[in-house]
């Protein structure tokens, strides 16, 4: 009679405790990485002020929903516009300019404006919001 062995064989390796692992290892990590870009510097958010009444003196862009520009109450082309601050940094360098946009107003259009008005010499830009009723 010729008996012969069962063949062994090795249990079958479970990749349930690999899986476990990495789902620990992704847990972990989402708690204590950061999902968002980190200044190199320290970056301080704009300061406001609401109740206040607004600096006197200084003049007006208003900047309607399509884009639409006025200095002071009277509509004007934004190559005029800049023309005309210009005109009043050099007789008042100290001027204030205040933009007033409407809230659907594009920043795409907005920035350019502030940086043209900037590059004319202006000190202080100051954005005005007024809050919505409702």
């Amino acid at each position: 009679m010729k008996l012969t062995r069962p063949i062994r064989r090795h249990p079958p390796e479970t990749i349930i405790a690999l899986i476990d692992v990495v789902f620990f290892l992704l847990v972990f990590f989402m708690l204590v990485g950061r999902m968002d870009a980190t200044s190199p510097f320290e970056v301080l958010p704009a300061e406001t002020a609401t109740g206040t009444d607004l600096p006197a003196g200084g003049a007006m862009v208003a900047i309607g929903a399509e884009g639409d520009l006025a200095l002071d109450g009277d509509a004007t082309d934004a190559d005029a516009l800049v023309d005309r601050v210009s005109a009043l940094l050099a007789a008042r360098p100290d001027m204030m300019i205040r933009i007033n946009a409407h809230r659907d107003a594009r920043l795409a259009g907005i920035l350019p404006l502030v940086a043209r008005i900037e590059a004319a010499g202006a000190r202080d830009v100051m954005l005005v919001v007024t809050p919505g009723g409702g």
